[in-house]
């Protein structure tokens, strides 16, 4: 892949995996003042799909605004938003160990869906998609996520779990995109580059 961007994410992973793919890029991220959590407040009754897309839109213009106000060189950005679904239950990013612990005993012996969604966008054209994945766990012991839980790991992550990291060891099945259950769907991604650089 060639050409710049920028990435408005602060997850170590989605850069890791841009780099993965060869693309150049350079990290966009809130300032200080900005409510970023705030983006990603739950609509009454909403569905995941619509969620996951609604709040990567709304990331994709906070970034877009951010990059005019800093005046740095125009080029694409690339925002992404990473979503755990039990049912039409959105599993979000634990508050406390005690949310973490509830989180991983819903997940264990079931399955789920990891829905990741990207927005990548120059401020005429945007280009948008959505990776959805399945994820089985394993039935887990009260010892298990306690453990999982002391790593710390779970914290900051969709659905209390990282699986590139320890959890790997509780995931019985998956199906569909690896990446996009990190964060960053690299075919997707790799498609909304091409398509916008066809578009510009």
């Amino acid at each position: 892949m060639s050409g710049f961007i920028y990435l408005a994410s602060q997850s170590p992973r989605r850069s890791q995996l841009l780099t993965q793919l060869g693309v150049e890029h350079r990290l966009l991220l809130p300032d200080a003042e900005e409510d970023s959590e705030a983006l990603e407040a739950l609509l009454p009754g909403e569905a995941p799909l619509a969620y996951v897309q609604r709040v990567t839109d709304l990331k994709l213009q906070a970034a877009l605004a951010r990059l005019q106000r800093r005046r740095w060189p125009l080029a694409p950005v690339l925002c992404s938003d990473t979503t755990v679904a039990l049912g039409r239950t959105i599993l979000g990013k634990p508050q406390d160990a005690a949310d973490a612990a509830r989180m991983l005993g819903r997940l264990a012996g079931r399955s789920h869906r990891v829905l990741t969604a990207i927005a990548l966008g120059d401020g005429v054209h945007v280009v948008r998609a959505c990776s959805v994945s399945r994820v089985t766990f394993a039935p887990l012991s009260a010892h298990d996520i306690a453990t999982y839980v002391a790593s710390g790991e779970p914290m900051g992550k969709a659905g209390a779990y990282a699986v590139q990291g320890l959890a790997a060891a509780f995931i019985a099945r998956m199906e569909g995109s690896y990446s996009g259950i990190m964060g960053l769907p690299l075919f997707e991604t790799a498609q909304a580059l091409r398509a916008l650089e066809a578009l510009e």
